[in-house]
């Protein structure tokens, strides 16, 4: 897959590139609020994506600078997941519209999505303590 490198409209364009997918937010979320983190760990953090998704978006990820993959050399296999600078970066700038989610939660009544993937079938961007 060939890095996203535009042309762009603006600068929200350009940042939606990156964010674009229904578990990219979400994997920014656990890794800023977890730290590093196994394919396994990640995939427990996040009932409900595919293992597939899962694999493609933090592929996207790595390409797009926001995910560290650190693959050991030991049996079995040992790779560890990371935020970078830029990642970091990025979930800052996304915590204002965190914030805005969590205020549209209140204000239409929707329910929160438990750590354990219990209840309703929406998700906010789980961006509260």
């Amino acid at each position: 897959m060939a890095a996203r490198r535009g042309p762009y409209f603006c600068g929200i364009d350009a940042a939606m590139d990156v964010v674009t997918g229904k578990w990219k937010s979400l994997i920014l979320w656990e890794l800023h609020h977890h730290g590093t983190r196994r394919f396994a760990e990640l995939r427990r953090g996040l009932p409900g994506v595919s293992e597939k998704m899962l694999v493609q978006h933090l592929r996207e990820m790595e390409e797009d600078g926001l995910v560290h993959r650190e693959v050991y050399r030991e049996v079995p296999p040992k790779v560890e997941y990371s935020l970078t600078e830029h990642g970091v970066s990025l979930n800052a700038a996304l915590a204002s519209l965190g914030e805005w989610g969590a205020a549209r939660m209140r204000r239409i009544g929707a329910e929160k999505v438990s750590y354990d993937g219990s209840v309703p079938a929406r998700r906010d961007f789980r961006n509260t303590p």
